[in-house]
């Protein structure tokens, strides 16, 4: 693939708001990104990464992935392990993650050798409509992210059922058993936990539920490694039996959420909770040099990565070295472009996404060419705000692969719970559109594809892959952190496979993101001093942030797992 002289001197800038505006928004778009993904390790960040001889399990909690490496163990499978990691995590993460939110997850089967995508994202009550959150003309976000009103329908077990039912081995007793020992006999605060609590404090003392887990008699905030329980999330957990649909979307968990709604004026009602079906979509899948990537499609943003991995193929990368400027200049262009093609991805079930077209190598030829020849400024790229997500990867003996994002959005969800059942609500209302036509927190305006409508799903930057080489998976990965999971993802995966980097070593390199509007590329302070001087030399405007996001990753060959969950945001490798 060619190079313009533009990627390797001085590119030419496309300019999306006036001098005057770009800086304000450009530092606000940057505080929100490190208040989602800021870290609270100490300044020496723990190991987090693994080796294992038979299997691997990586969670963004170490209490999580050794829960999933038990269930390995004691002889499960991949989405065994996955499931019972799932459901550990949304007790110890619980900020992030949980019974009350949802996502999706991609899973490979060594027997068939067959890929398989679940999509149980939440989905808008029925009763939602696209002007809910207009209050005297103008859009209120703030209904959408904290509050009654941007509680979406929960898929989080609908989803795990789903998997277990169709591929599992156990019951959901057995994999929920670890989940219901943290939350009943509690759990060590992760540093990254709490400093959540903290920085939410003032909100959460509002919920009783939220101020009685997670703050002290007193009021004031818990410390990392003190205990915190959660002994009614841990009796919803063995209330919902081996049969959890049952009681979670029609019978007395069903009932308890529905009340909680109509005494607080929401929306969800019974019938949004019988009628919540989650969906087995087809993977999407794009090559990329010798590998083929497999992800999930839309309303996932797998695609997106698609077709920046796509765009960057026979780019010869290795040449560059990885974190070059010239490497991080290419990857700014396409970067931008793939997330100016992401304002095509919605709900499929309402809005007709042309997944296939947008992975044509036509396609990904012009996003190329636009990315290494920009002539005009693109309309902006739609902004995504699922910060509060975490992101867990399985590996077993069998061949068998499990990548799951899950999320309740933002950190807290909507900062509301049902007290008796322990449950945290998402408010993944905020992912859609809240005004069409109406510019956001971010200055972008409303996308009618990704509008509110009753049932619909709304687009999301979760974007799990698994990568194979002839045939056989050789690695997989995930990451949290909003819109800055997509670049992530993509840059963990070419640290692996354009730059042969092991997986402690790919996480861990400092990385970049570039998401179209603002005009602002968002750099890590890791990142030499040296490279970032020579991209502001290039005309690129930067904004130094600590931390950008999480990735996990795990690499795949026989009888040799190596694990690493990201030290930015702590969690755990567990190999058996």
């Amino acid at each position: 693939m060619a190079v313009s002289k533009a990627l390797m001197s001085k590119p030419r800038r496309i300019q999306f708001f006036d001098a005057s505006r770009v800086t304000a928004v450009a530092l606000a778009f940057a505080v929100t990104l490190f208040v989602a993904t800021r870290s609270y390790a100490d300044a020496v960040a723990p190991d987090t990464s693994a080796v294992g001889v038979h299997g691997m399990v990586v969670s963004e909690s170490e209490d999580a992935a050794r829960a999933g490496a038990e269930i390995l163990k004691r002889g499960g499978n991949a989405i065994d392990a996955a499931l019972a990691t799932e459901l550990a995590v949304g007790v110890t993460n619980p900020a992030a993650c949980g019974i009350g939110g949802g996502g999706f997850m991609l899973i490979y089967i060594a027997k068939t050798h067959a890929f398989y995508a679940l999509d149980y994202r939440e989905t808008a009550p029925l009763q939602a409509r696209p002007d809910m959150y207009m209050q005297a003309g103008k859009p209120n976000e703030d209904l959408a992210r904290d509050g009654v009103l941007g509680v979406a329908v929960p898929g989080e077990i609908a989803g795990i059922d789903a998997a277990l039912r169709r591929f599992g081995t156990m019951k959901f007793q057995q994999i929920a058993a670890p989940a219901e020992k943290l939350a009943g006999d509690g759990y060590l605060a992760s540093p990254h936990l709490a400093g959540e609590i903290a920085q939410l404090a003032p909100k959460l003392k509002n919920d009783p539920g939220l101020s009685q887990v997670f703050l002290k008699p007193d009021g004031s905030t818990p410390k990392a490694g003190d205990l915190i329980v959660a002994k009614n999330l841990a009796a919803t957990l063995k209330s919902l039996g081996d049969d959890p649909v049952t009681s979670f979307y029609h019978g007395e968990v069903a009932a308890a959420l529905v009340a909680f709604m109509k005494a607080h004026s929401g929306l969800i009602s019974s019938v949004d909770l019988a009628n919540y079906r989650p969906d087995w979509r087809d993977p999407i899948s794009h090559r990329y040099e010798d590998y083929e990537v497999y992800a999930m499609p839309p309303p996932s943003s797998g695609g997106v990565v698609l077709e920046m991995l796509g765009a960057l193929d026979s780019g010869h990368l290795a040449g560059l070295g990885v974190n070059s400027p010239p490497y991080l200049a290419r990857l700014i262009e396409v970067m931008r472009q793939g997330f100016i093609d992401r304002e095509q991805y919605a709900d499929p079930a309402f809005v007709g996404v042309q997944i296939q077209k947008l992975l044509t190598d036509e396609n990904i030829q012009q996003l190329r060419e636009r990315a290494l020849h920009p002539k005009s400024a693109p309309s902006p790229a739609a902004a995504a705000h699922d910060h509060g997500t975490t992101n867990l990867l399985v590996a077993d003996k069998d061949g068998d692969v499990v990548a799951i994002t899950t999320t309740i959005n933002t950190v807290f969800g909507a900062k509301l719970s049902v007290p008796a059942l322990g449950i945290i609500l998402n408010d993944e209302m905020d992912d859609f559109a809240v005004a069409p036509g109406v510019p956001n927190a971010y200055h972008l305006e409303g996308e009618r594809a990704n509008e509110v409508r009753g049932g619909k799903r709304p687009l999301s930057s979760m974007t799990p892959i698994i990568v194979t080489k002839n045939g056989a998976p050789v690695m997989t990965a995930g990451g949290s952190g909003g819109p800055t999971i997509i670049s992530g993802v993509l840059q963990v995966a070419l640290n692996i496979l354009a730059f042969h980097l092991d997986a402690t070593s790919a996480v861990a390199e400092p990385r970049i993101h570039e998401q179209a509007a603002p005009d602002v590329v968002i750099v890590e302070e890791a990142m030499p001093a040296a490279t970032r001087s020579a991209l502001e030399q290039m005309g690129y405007k930067l904004k130094v942030v600590p931390n950008l996001g999480a990735v996990g990753a795990i690499t795949i060959a026989p009888g040799n797992f190596r694990g690493a969950a990201d030290p930015r945001k702590g969690g755990g490798a567990v190999g058996y």
